[in-house]
């Protein structure tokens, strides 16, 4: 006696749509490791050959004068650590509790409002920030008595600015996902509302939280126009005092915008600029890196527990 197994259904059959959106999501996924690749081996290619032209010594020193050939980074350095330092400073804390409000607290009504305003803020263009920062804040922040208004301390609040959207966005999605039986659970216990976020959906949500910081960080270290307009765009390293975050400051990445295009290809100058292209891109690198490490840590105490 035979058996008649039924057919499954077409729509569960592979078909010639299905085998293109897989080669595409494939496609998609190879060339975006290709670009970075050949992103990085441009920069390697036009700017190894500074090592060649100045020491190391000579490299990590406090003049950056490139008229009179000297190529000291340790300003540039300085200035990017301290306005991304600052940014973060300001906007961790601030978009967290945002979103801690936006995600736990706040009315439905309120949430459906003020979440698309934050998201629409992310897509300000920088330069108009900068420019209004150049404008209003630096005017306000000599007022207090600053030397002048276009500092450190002006660049942090602009890109913690920029990086709250992100900030906010990204932790209120990762505090909605979280099950409402954590929440339930814990209320059920005799915890309060507020030891139910702080005790059970912050630590639900780690991962989460731990990759909108890292991402905004990287928004911070990253931006260029904004930084330009409002730090001063000084090389200078000021002394370690209690007033460095008022002084006029330079970084990495509004020293690359302002001069590249007054260089001559192949000038040590220029290779210079590129080697600076490559120190951003293992910076960057090195904070994806600690993210991934972050959230996957996080994941084996979890599985562990």
């Amino acid at each position: 006696m035979t058996t008649n197994i039924p057919a499954p259904p077409k729509s569960q059959l592979p078909g010639w749509r299905e085998k293109i959106i897989e080669r595409l999501i494939w496609l998609s996924g190879v060339s975006a490791v290709v670009i970075m690749g050949l992103i990085f081996f441009f920069l390697l290619r036009e700017g190894l050959p500074t090592l060649g032209e100045i020491s190391l010594s000579d490299l990590f020193t406090r003049r950056w004068y490139p008229i009179e050939d000297l190529y000291g980074i340790l300003p540039l350095l300085a200035g990017s650590f301290l306005v991304t330092v600052g940014a973060v400073v300001i906007a961790v804390p601030l978009g967290l509790v945002t979103a801690v409000y936006l995600g736990e607290i706040a009315p439905t009504w309120q949430r459906e409002l003020l979440k698309p305003i934050i998201e629409v803020l992310a897509g300000i263009p920088s330069i108009v920030l900068g420019f209004l920062g150049w404008v209003s804040l630096a005017p306000f922040i000599q007022r207090m008595g600053a030397s002048t208004g276009l500092t450190a301390f002006s660049g942090s609040l602009i890109l913690a600015y920029m990086s709250l959207p992100t900030i906010i966005s990204i932790t209120e999605d990762a505090l909605y996902v979280i099950p409402k039986e954590y929440r339930d659970g814990a209320l059920a216990l005799g915890a309060t509302r507020w030891q139910t976020i702080w005790r059970v959906v912050l630590p639900a949500a780690r991962s989460g939280i731990v990759i909108a910081i890292m991402l905004g960080i990287g928004r911070a270290i990253g931006e260029t126009m904004a930084v330009m307009l409002v730090t001063g765009n000084a090389a200078n390293l000021p002394p370690l005092n209690a007033g460095i975050f008022f002084q006029p400051m330079r970084t990495l990445t509004a020293t690359i915008a302002a001069e590249m295009g007054e260089v001559a290809q192949g000038s040590t100058h220029y290779h210079v600029l590129f080697m600076l292209g490559i120190i951003l891109f293992l910076i960057t690198f090195a904070i994806n890196s600690l993210a991934s490490w972050l959230v996957g840590s996080g994941g084996s105490r979890e599985r562990k527990r």
